[in-house]
């Protein structure tokens, strides 16, 4: 059986994303690097950003009443490049 163990990522808030960017030219293309597994940066996957919107998503609780949770996304898509057509 595998190791199991608890992964807690720091996720940045608007804020922290902001401050990152300040001193970043405007035309600056924004690329995200995709860890291979939960905190394994070594060999990630590169994405480039192409979209930024709310999102609805259903919440788990079971509190009555308890609506939708909308969450900030940022959409990401493959690099630029020729890619092999995958027919599943």
């Amino acid at each position: 059986m595998a190791e199991m163990f608890d992964h807690i990522p720091q996720v940045w808030t608007a804020a922290r994303l902001r401050a990152a960017l300040a001193d970043v030219p405007d035309d600056t293309p924004i690329h995200i690097g995709v860890a291979d597994g939960p905190g394994d940066f070594e060999g990630y996957s590169g994405f480039v950003l192409v979209d930024a919107e709310p999102v609805e998503t259903e919440t788990d609780s079971d509190v009555p009443g308890a609506g939708p949770q909308v969450r900030f996304t940022l959409f990401a898509d493959a690099e630029a490049g020729a890619y092999h057509l995958d027919v599943d």
